[in-house]
């Protein structure tokens, strides 16, 4: 049974996508995850334009100790159209059972390990074959190259597609108070139906947050900031305790390159909204009561 942490580390932007580590930087702010109880870490091969694995992997090799106190995620099936991947001719999708294969050698190299926690498909694919799909995941996993599998931003009948082929133990979704969809479509439904494990990218709004006139925005923040005087938090632990009220077991994903604000969601595990209370949040975001 894999246990994650309570939050996981989006590591995103830690590259040439925003932050520009330098390998100290890197290592740091992994002991410093670590350190905090912040044990897993979200990749995908294409972040950075294909850096941001082999730049966390270099991390690993300086300090081989650190792999066995995480857990690492990681993503395939996106093509960039990228300086350093010149066959791609344009952006696409490849499921295709060589591809998921090829890509998750390529990130075992890159992150320095012999295996993957969790491998998800990073967008669906509009060609999948799920039966192809399945046949690319059992032989990871007789490998002993892939621990656990799942997906990413899959649609409930798209999610029962693949149930036909495999067990799914993982949706990677995009989830908040400015995100409500998946509380609604099915998809939270379907993590519920079937014991799968909802992430949350984007969790925090994806800096949507920043849009001073926005009235929605105005209204959240008001009853985030209520709450936060109540339980002695702040506005994004409020935030963050919003989803972790879902029976589903949401856990977000935090794309900062911060060790506070990874800090500080870690604790907003600790704080247990009031069903009322979680409804204010709701009324704010949606702008009207519930039926």
């Amino acid at each position: 049974m894999l246990t994650l942490s309570p939050v996981i580390a989006g590591c995103m932007k830690w590259g040439q996508w925003g932050a520009k580590f330098s390998a100290q930087q890197y290592q740091q702010i992994i002991e410093d995850c670590l350190a905090a109880a912040i044990t897993t870490f979200d990749h995908a091969d294409i972040y950075g334009d294909y850096t941001v694995e082999e730049e966390f992997g270099n991390a690993l090799k300086q300090n081989s100790s650190l792999r066995q106190k995480m857990q690492l995620i990681t993503k395939c099936g996106i093509r960039r159209f990228t300086s350093n991947r010149p066959g791609h001719k344009i952006n696409s999708y490849d499921t295709s059972k060589e591809h998921i294969i090829t890509s998750v050698e390529s990130s075992l190299r890159n992150l320095r390990t012999d295996h993957i926690d969790v491998l998800l498909i990073h967008r669906p694919d509009p060609l999948m074959q799920p039966h192809e799909i399945a046949e690319a995941f059992t032989i990871l996993k007789r490998q002993g190259k892939v621990s656990h599998f799942g997906v990413s931003n899959f649609t409930p009948t798209q999610m029962d597609m693949m149930l036909t082929a495999f067990k799914i133990e993982f949706n990677q979704l995009e989830v908040s108070v400015l995100k409500l969809d998946p509380f609604h479509n099915g998809e939270l439904d379907k993590c519920i139906q079937h014991q799968i494990t909802p992430m949350a990218w984007g969790s925090l709004g994806s800096g949507r947050f920043h849009i001073d006139d926005d009235e929605r925005n105005k209204r959240i923040l008001a009853v985030a900031q209520m709450l936060a005087e109540k339980y002695i938090a702040n506005i994004d632990q409020i935030l963050l305790a919003f989803l972790f009220k879902h029976p589903s077991g949401i856990i977000p994903v935090i794309g900062t390159t911060k060790i506070d604000r990874l800090k500080s969601a870690y604790e907003a595990a600790k704080i247990i909204l009031e069903r009322e209370e979680w409804f204010m949040l709701w009324r704010a975001s949606t702008g009207h009561e519930v039926p």
